[in-house]
């Protein structure tokens, strides 16, 4: 127990002259050499500081972060079975940012490598980072700082002047896709071919025409030729 003592005395000795030598060279250096301007490599704004007050540091120690907020990209991790259908340049949409209107953005990269994260459920999931870049004018995203929180929608195909029905209006029928028209405020049951599908529509390729009234989220007990009324 001695020898236990004696060494923590020499150890708790040795920390104190350490301190004691540190302090002596900021005091000094605050007293007797001119304060030091440091350039930085990149124009830019302090992102981050990462130390509140003066201290010894050493060489290539970092004490700032410096960026330019207009030269902002966004990183997305998306799950690596989606990441496989994404392309350099596709559009993106970027919501839930702060505004009502979502900002535009393209994808100027997908990365190479993925990389393991836990969901919510604890479920292990491989994800990949996608870069995507801001298009929409910056006086839009002006706000828009470091570290912020935005979803994005990747779109993956385009077409126009196609007929498009709610997501919530198709249930399977016979192992088919299928609605239900209004026609004279009766239901009638409706197949349907899809084609492009998204979050909220999907595209009908045939079985129906453009401007038929469809059923949303219908009841189970609903059946063909049952009456309905628009609400």
């Amino acid at each position: 127990e001695a020898a236990s003592a004696r060494f923590r005395e020499a150890t708790a000795r040795h920390q104190l002259e350490a301190a004691r030598a540190a302090l002596a060279l900021g005091s000094r250096a605050r007293s007797d050499e001119p304060a030091l301007e440091l350039t930085a490599p990149v124009a830019g704004v302090v992102l981050r500081r990462y130390h509140e007050s003066s201290r010894p540091v050493q060489a290539g120690e970092p004490l700032l972060e410096i960026g330019d907020p207009a030269a902002m990209e966004i990183e997305v991790d998306v799950l690596s079975a989606d990441a496989v259908r994404l392309r350099d340049g596709m559009p993106v949409q970027l919501f839930r940012w702060g505004e009502d209107a979502p900002l535009d953005g393209r994808v100027r990269r997908v990365e190479p490598a993925g990389f393991t994260k836990v969901s919510a459920l604890g479920v292990e999931e491989q994800r990949v980072w996608v870069i995507v870049e801001i298009t929409s004018d910056r006086e839009r995203w002006l706000r828009l700082g470091d570290a912020y929180r935005v979803n994005a929608r990747f779109e993956l195909a385009r077409r126009e002047g196609v007929v498009r029905v709610p997501t919530s209006a198709l249930f399977r029928n016979g192992g088919n896709w299928a609605v239900f028209r209004v026609v004279d405020d009766e239901a009638v049951l409706t197949p349907v071919a899809l084609g492009l599908r998204g979050g909220a529509w999907a595209e009908i390729t045939s079985g129906l025409d453009a401007g038929e009234r469809v059923v949303v989220h219908p009841d189970r007990a609903l059946g063909d030729g049952r009456a309905v009324r628009l609400r």
